[in-house]
């Protein structure tokens, strides 16, 4: 797994590297786009000043100000800390299905949103294992694991969700054993209610999240067959004026349909919580304007990757199957890869990438 990682890590520096040479393009400049942005802004100004930026759950930014605090740039810090709990979040998955679940996850095509100051490795790391102790029945660890991930991200909502779902389906549990486990939930409920209050405070509204939402990124309610009509456009490249939107919106139906089969194939092996974990969200994309940020969240659906390294550990009986299975792990593997280069000039470069 450590070597997964810094094979990984080395390819996301490589770009950057060939990026900074070829367009003279700072090391700020590199891993400080988009919602780097926000979250800087809300780590300097707080939330009044741009109220969009209220979409934005105050963990990193409060995280990324501390940094400040000490004398560390913003995009340092972040950057260190979403290299080192990339590993953690790894390490998770390796514990939870074995090292090719965690290879998965680190050669991911979108891997370059856990190197850069996004909240995906911080989520993960803290999501992954939250779910890891509950499934081993440490209740109380899970909890807190639960609310520092429900302080980087609304995913934490789902995490929640989740994790209830497991104690309602976990077997041979008496009512009070579901109970006392339920309530641990409180803890993590309290974070996002506690957010909610924040900014009412600052706003008198108690919609100020998801009005910040809609606001900024058109994620207002819409029924999914328009949001499929709305999404169709740009993957037939209608977009002119936007070339570059075509293929990622693409990789976001791919992912819409990577959700969905994942959450058949937890159905299937009756993994009801694992099912609601991605089926939930897969059902909120499907419900915004258009299938919107929906590569991103592949990494936070750790099913999808204990279904590979479930798919990849299968040793077939037959020469050719198992010629077959080498020829396909390789590919995907040399794909997998070449979709992280892409993907990660794509994001130094500033351009659109989920």
């Amino acid at each position: 797994m450590l070597q997964a990682w810094l094979g990984s890590r080395g390819l996301i520096l490589l770009v950057g590297l060939l990026v900074a040479l070829s367009t003279g393009r700072s090391v700020t400049d590199l891993v400080a786009n988009w919602d780097v942005q926000h979250f800087i802004g809300v780590a300097e100004h707080g939330y009044l000043r741009d109220p969009k930026t209220m979409a934005f759950f105050p963990g990193w930014p409060l995280v990324l100000r501390a940094g400040m605090a000490l004398g560390v740039a913003p995009t340092v810090t972040g950057v260190a800390l979403s290299l080192v709990l990339s590993l953690v979040a790894a390490a998770a998955l390796v514990r939870m299905g074995g090292p090719w679940a965690a290879v998965g996850w680190l050669f991911a095509p979108v891997a370059v949103f856990t190197a850069v100051p996004y909240t995906e490795s911080a989520f993960c790391a803290a999501a992954f294992w939250a779910w890891q102790r509950a499934s081993a029945d440490r209740w109380g660890s899970a909890a807190l694991l639960t609310a520092l991930a429900c302080t980087t991200r609304v995913s934490g909502l789902f995490l929640v969700g989740a994790l209830a779902v497991m104690v309602l389906t976990w077997p041979g549990l008496d009512v009070p054993g579901r109970v006392r486990r339920w309530a641990w939930l409180l803890l993590p409920t309290a974070v996002l209610a506690g957010y909610v209050v924040y900014l009412w405070t600052l706003t008198g509204s108690w919609t100020a999240w998801s009005d910040a939402q809609a606001a900024g990124w058109a994620r207002g309610f819409h029924w999914p067959w328009e949001s499929a009509l709305n999404t169709w456009p740009v993957i037939r490249g209608d977009y002119v004026d936007h070339p570059d939107w075509t293929w990622v919106f693409r990789g976001e139906a791919v992912s819409m349909l990577m959700g969905l089969v994942v959450t058949g194939w937890c159905l299937s092996r009756r993994m009801w919580a694992e099912a609601s974990w991605v089926g939930v969200q897969v059902l909120a994309f499907s419900v915004s304007y258009w299938w919107f940020s929906v590569n991103r969240a592949v990494l936070l659906w750790f099913p999808l990757w204990l279904m590979f390294a479930h798919l990849v550990s299968v040793e077939p009986k037959r020469p050719a199957a198992q010629a077959l299975r080498h020829t396909v792990l390789v590919g995907w593997l040399l794909l997998s890869g070449l979709a992280t280069l892409v993907w990660t000039w794509l994001f130094t470069t500033g351009q659109w990438s989920s």
